[in-house]
């Protein structure tokens, strides 16, 4: 039966004997809560955690595209799309797109995700060459203004290759490497860093009825297949993170589930970014139906995340989100 180990996550300068970091991160535990499919968890002290386990929980994360992981990272959201759930048609030329990335850098963002596809709930396909006609030009006109790492977000070989042409150093599928079989092997050829998320289904149809037998332990165990068909194809782990993928075929219940454990994912030995910024659970439980009066709500959720270890937070308000980070890591 297998075994999985959620680290309890604790915070402070002086740490009781045993304590361990948490992926080389100034957090720590003691002990973790010891999970299996069928029987009941239990609190186990870190001695007995098997050793590759508590290995992988522990260990530094590798920088990505020579950012350090030892602290939160800020991954800004510029969409090409017309379409999006929040900012569709705000970025969809390359001037705009441009001015955006400049702003987001200037406020604290070391990543920039450009997306040409949108993948909100009920979207549909784009194809190939209007999602390349989308991103490209944008992804260039970027590059010729600043060192920012820049993400492309897509499922498709053929627009990841026009993206790391013209100046992507990241590619980030949310179908988890599962829409386009292609595109993890050309990952791998061009040791692209990466990010893998899970989703249930597709965009159109994810949110209808989401089912899981366990969601905790469903969408870890399809990031460490993931991992293990990218390390196959000879990509290394260090140059993979991972995403629960937080809203993407999942009922409200599972993304609370999956943001209240997020720790486990540590398990994986893979930095984990987390999502969540505007999304309907801020809009349900936050009881704010404008998309873009979200900030707070998605501000506390991200905090949450960083609590347990998270080291990427994606996100549309980068000011914002950078001076919540601030201050978090001030008064901790």
């Amino acid at each position: 039966m297998t075994e999985y180990y959620r680290p309890l996550v604790q915070h402070g300068p002086v740490r009781p004997v045993g304590a361990v970091p948490v992926a080389g991160q100034a957090l720590w535990f003691t002990h973790a809560e010891r999970i299996s499919r069928g029987d009941k968890p239990a609190i186990v002290a870190v001695r007995d955690i098997p050793g590759q386990v508590l290995d992988r929980l522990t260990k530094p994360r590798t920088p990505i595209a020579g950012l350090s992981l030892d602290r939160p990272q800020i991954m800004g959201i510029l969409n090409t799309t017309p379409d999006s759930f929040s900012d569709g048609g705000v970025h969809n030329s390359a001037e705009a797109a441009q001015i955006a990335a400049e702003h987001m850098v200037s406020h604290g963002a070391s990543i920039l995700d450009v997306g040409g596809e949108s993948t909100r709930p009920g979207a549909s396909y784009v194809p190939e060459d209007e999602e390349i006609a989308r991103t490209q030009p944008v992804i260039a006109a970027i590059r010729a203004k600043t060192d920012a790492l820049i993400s492309i977000d897509t499922r498709k070989r053929s627009v990841a290759k026009a993206a790391w042409n013209a100046g992507a150093g990241l590619i980030n599928d949310v179908s988890g490497f599962t829409f386009d079989p292609q595109l993890a092997p050309f990952c791998a050829e061009i040791a692209a860093p990466v990010c893998v998320m899970h989703m249930q289904g597709d965009p159109a149809s994810m949110q209808d009825d989401p089912q899981y037998d366990d969601v905790m332990l469903d969408v870890y165990d399809f990031l460490d297949a993931q991992i293990a068909n990218l390390e196959h194809l000879g990509l290394r782990r260090d140059r993979i993170i991972v995403d629960p993928g937080i809203g993407f075929g999942k009922a409200q219940d599972h993304n609370l589930t999956l943001l209240q454990n997020l720790s486990l994912f540590h398990g994986l030995g893979c930095p984990i970014l987390l999502g969540v910024s505007r999304k309907g659970l801020i809009g349900q439980i936050g009881k704010e139906p404008r998309k873009d009066a979200r900030a707070p709500g998605s501000i506390a959720v991200a905090l949450a995340g960083v609590s347990q270890g998270v080291q990427i937070l994606r996100v549309h308000d980068v000011a914002e989100t950078s001076q919540a980070l601030r201050l978090w890591a001030a008064v901790r």
